[in-house]
C-alpha cells in the first residue's frame, strides 16, 4: 500500500471538515435547530450520490478515478459531512426539552439524505446521457 490514498484521503478530509466548521459556525440556529448541520448532510448526501455515480458509470474504481473518489468522496465529503453532529444535536434538543423538534430534525435529515442521495444519482445519469436507474430501456421481446 502506498501513501498516496490515505494522503488524498487526508487532504480531502481537512478542507471539507473546515468548510463544514466554516458553515456551522457562520450560520445561525433557529429554536434551536441547527440548520447549518442538516443543510450540509442533505447537500453532501446528494454531492456523494452524484459523485459516485459519475464514476460508476466512467469505469471501475482504479487510477484517477479512484484518487477522485478517494479525495472528493471518501475525504472532502467525508469531512464534510457529520452524522456524529446529527445524533448530538438531536441529543441536545431533547435535553433541553424539545422532544418533537428532535424528532422532526432526525427524521428529516435522514429523509432528505437520502432523498439527496437518490436525486445526485439520478442527476449523474442526466449528465452522462445514460438511463437513470429504473429507467433502463427494455428489450421488445421481453416486454
Amino acid at each position: 500500500m502506498t501513501l498516496a490514498g490515505p494522503s488524498l484521503v487526508f487532504v480531502g478530509g481537512t478542507v471539507g471538515t473546515a468548510s463544514r466548521y466554516i458553515l456551522t459556525t457562520v450560520t445561525p440556529q433557529w429554536f434551536g435547530v441547527p440548520f447549518a448541520t442538516l443543510g450540509i448532510n442533505v447537500v453532501g448526501a446528494l454531492l456523494l450520490g452524484l459523485l459516485l455515480e459519475l464514476l460508476a458509470l466512467r469505469g471501475p474504481d482504479r487510477g484517477r478515478f479512484r484518487a477522485v473518489r478517494l479525495l472528493l468522496g471518501t475525504g472532502f465529503l467525508g469531512g464534510f459531512t457529520t452524522y456524529s453532529a446529527l445524533a448530538v444535536d438531536t441529543d441536545n434538543l431533547l435535553r433541553s426539552g424539545h422532544i418533537l423538534e428532535a424528532a422532526a430534525y432526525a427524521v428529516i435529515t435522514v429523509v432528505l439524505g437520502v432523498a439527496g442521495a437518490i436525486a445526485g444519482m439520478v442527476l449523474a445519469h442526466r449528465l452522462a446521457g445514460e438511463p437513470g436507474p429504473g429507467n433502463e430501456p427494455q428489450d421488445a421481446g421481453t416486454a
